[in-house]
């Protein structure tokens, strides 16, 4: 296993480049790491690097999924590929890519894997935060070229953009697609998008996944969605994983027959399309009724003056369960207008008994939001 060290510079992203294609091409096992990550000394400790890697692995993708316990992705080269391949096919064709999310990750890592089957060389934005002025300035080489130029965002960043209304956003606006993934895309900011002139598909996928495979809510081609008997979304295709790291139990209970069971809830539309309902272990029970927290946040963020929700369920000791929402406002919005909102919408038990607001929403990795951050500001008993 060759361990690379990501610290924001374009030395060690260039030599994460190097380490995937020889893996690609039947070499050594890469892991990549944040240096900056103060979890990662941990993380490599469990990913046991002197112990044997699985075969058929070429990346190993830690993540900390939903239960914060380190977990190891295996993504064959294959997984890899057809992720790639498949990408392209949807987007327009083979491009010129900008990485402009961590690499560590697996929507980051998949830009380099999709720059080097298309024959090009990714640019680098590079450094810590994320600045539209800085963006706009990694993006002119990509924007220079000729034929498809594409790049890899999450929500936050193209809020960012919209807002910067600079030469961010001109840039964001010249490339041909902007894959929107690691988190949802509210319907708020898919209209903001479309009305500045930003060609963004938003994507749904994971780690497990090799990166999106349900792009605009339609699986990739080789992809299949399904949803099982309790509404959790089940994924087959070749750009699957073929488990986890040194958890063969782990692994026989997420990968069976061919498919990967997500924690996702979700259902099929007449028209083919896949909607993503929120996680399964988002559903709230107050009071003996069973509420969504994604629903919630849909109804939430509709509010003139939210520009973005987190809903969760916090103990109560008369409900079980009561419903909080942490908001982000960016204009004039009163808590009574929240909770009557979403009373009208949804019903009784859906209005959030508290609200609270914020300059902006903890996040975990890139652009998801730290539920666990939100439930302990208003219940430090949970953190």
């Amino acid at each position: 296993m060759r361990v690379v060290w990501l610290d924001g510079s374009a030395e060690a992203v260039s030599e994460l480049d190097t380490a995937v294609a020889a893996a690609l091409d039947g070499g050594e096992a890469v892991l990549p790491l944040s240096s900056a990550d103060p979890a990662a000394p941990g993380v490599l400790e469990a990913m046991a690097p002197d112990t044997p890697v699985e075969p058929d692995t070429t990346v190993i993708i830690a993540t900390s999924g939903s239960t914060g316990a380190p977990k190891g992705v295996l993504l064959s080269a294959g997984a890899l590929t057809a992720s790639a391949t498949a990408t392209h096919a949807r987007l327009g064709g083979p491009g010129h890519w900008l990485l402009a999310t961590p690499a560590h990750y697996i929507g980051g890592l998949q830009v380099l894997v999709r720059a080097r089957l298309a024959g090009t060389k990714a640019a680098l934005l590079t450094g810590a935060g994320f600045r539209p002025d800085e963006f706009a300035a990694a993006a002119a080489p990509v924007l220079a070229e000729s034929g498809p130029r594409y790049t890899a965002l999450v929500p936050t960043q193209l809020v960012r953009l919209l807002d910067d209304d600079g030469a961010g956003l001109a840039a964001a606006r010249a490339f041909d697609g902007i894959v929107l993934g690691a988190a949802a895309t509210s319907a708020k900011l898919r209209t903001r998008a479309g009305e500045a002139g930003v060609r963004i598909v938003p994507a749904y996928g994971m780690s497990e996944t090799a990166s999106g495979c349900v792009y605009d809510g339609m699986p990739l081609d080789g992809v299949r969605v399904e949803p099982d008997a309790d509404e959790r979304l089940c994924i087959s295709g070749p750009v699957l994983a073929h488990g986890y790291r040194l958890a063969p139990e782990l692994t026989g209970e997420s990968f069976r027959d061919g498919w990967f069971r997500t924690s996702d809830r979700g259902r099929l539309l007449a028209d083919g399309r896949v909607e993503v309902l929120g996680r399964a272990d988002d559903v709230i029970n107050t009071g003996g009724v069973k509420v969504s927290a994604a629903s919630v946040e849909q109804v939430v963020a509709g509010i003139s003056g939210v520009r973005d929700v987190c809903v969760v369920g916090v103990p109560d000791p008369q409900w079980g369960e009561t419903v909080v929402a942490l908001v982000v406002a960016d204009g004039p919005v009163a808590q009574e207008t929240i909770k009557e909102v979403t009373r009208e919408e949804l019903g009784a038990a859906a209005a959030p008994k508290r609200v609270e607001f914020a300059d902006e929403l903890p996040l975990r990795g890139p652009g998801k939001i730290d539920r666990a951050a939100v439930k302990a500001r208003f219940d430090p008993g949970t953190a």
